[in-house]
């Protein structure tokens, strides 16, 4: 905790500010352990403070050594009367977190009192490149994901609904440890593969069928990102093709992820593969993303992507994909760690095309 902060102090110092109000729940925990809502944090070039409501007293203490204030009347008035009280002359704030109202009310609060609050912020640049706690406490999430997967491929059988097979994965996480699924589990089967951000629905899962599944856990508020496609039945030689161009790609991706090379640099060839095989229209969306204290966060693999170069400890889902109407689709999904000189992919479940027969 006190590298975050010192590399928060040197940020700030860099936009010549002397404190910066936080509010973004990830960054209330990434900077001071809390995992509350409703809480703001003020860290200035020398102290740290919490304000918070009764509710979160006790559980702060327990949870960070920062100095905390209970707010009776209002948190934003708390916020400004604490700023003004430490003398502070220009303070950031989060402006891809704080909400314009709360800001308009803050800046309304701290009128008059010679205080420079316009400096926007984001300080989930902060966050991109993971320390070795972090890394195995995704790791552990990582770990639950695969476990309730090998459980998946045992329970899933012609006649069930996706709703099934996602409630099964979602119990089956909180059983190995999980706090909640990471996101809203996607499970699309037959015609719906082609959609893919498909979550589950009743739809019954027929055979001969492909079935996607995309799911998460979180531990200790990190996530985890997985998505394997498997069928129900003997899949048929159309399914067999594409199946073998995404894993191919998925593959090819691994090759391409180290640091050093841009997200666009990583994204382009395994773009350019499943073009090449016919498919290129089919696949719409990035080749990844970070994974963290947020399901989606920096960095970027993309032809727009932001990520000027990857670095060591970052980490980065590789999760190429095809959707064809009226057919069905195809996505195999990773959560790879870039390290010195490569990556290593974290997931371990069997890539191999499935047939539960």
């Amino acid at each position: 905790m006190e590298n975050r902060i010192f590399r928060l102090r040197e940020f700030l110092k860099q936009q010549n500010c002397d404190g910066v109000i936080i509010n973004k729940e990830e960054n209330l925990h990434y900077f001071s352990g809390f995992t509350g809502d409703d809480t703001i944090l003020i860290i200035t070039s020398n102290d740290c403070y919490l304000i918070t409501d009764s509710r979160y007293i006790e559980q702060a203490k327990q949870q960070t050594d920062f100095a905390i204030f209970e707010q009776k009347t209002g948190l934003l008035s708390k916020t400004a009367q604490m700023v003004e009280e430490l003398g502070l002359k220009r303070v950031a704030f989060e402006g891809n977190s704080l909400r314009y109202n709360a800001y308009a009310k803050l800046n309304n609060l701290l009128q008059g009192k010679d205080i420079d609050f316009s400096t926007s912020v984001d300080l989930d640049e902060l966050r991109v490149v993971k320390d070795d706690e972090e890394i195995e406490l995704i790791k552990k999430a990582i770990w639950i994901s695969d476990e309730a997967y090998s459980h998946i491929l045992k329970y899933a059988k012609p006649g069930m609904s996706e709703n099934e097979i996602a409630c099964e994965l979602e119990t089956v996480m909180r059983r190995l440890g999980s706090e909640r699924p990471a996101f809203t589990t996607i499970v699309a089967s037959g015609v719906r593969g082609a959609l893919p951000h498909g979550v589950a629905t009743d739809k019954l899962i027929n055979d001969g069928e492909f079935v996607t599944i995309d799911f998460g856990a979180v531990y200790k508020g990190y996530h985890s990102d997985i998505t394997r496609t498997f069928c129900i039945g003997q899949a048929s030689d159309k399914q067999k093709e594409i199946y073998d161009v995404v894993l191919n790609a998925q593959l090819l991706a691994l090759k391409e992820i180290a640091p050093g090379r841009s997200g666009k640099e990583v994204d382009a060839p395994v773009r350019d593969y499943i073009a090449n095989a016919g498919y290129g229209q089919y696949f719409g969306h990035g080749l990844g993303h970070g994974v963290g204290l947020e399901i989606h966060e920096l960095p970027r693999l993309s032809p727009l992507s932001p990520t000027a170069q990857l670095l060591k400890n970052m980490l980065v889902t590789d999760e190429p994909g095809i959707y064809l109407p009226d057919f069905g689709g195809v996505r195999i999904e990773d959560t790879v760690l870039v390290t010195a000189d490569g990556c290593q992919p974290l997931t371990q479940s069997d890539k191999r095309l499935i047939e539960i027969m």
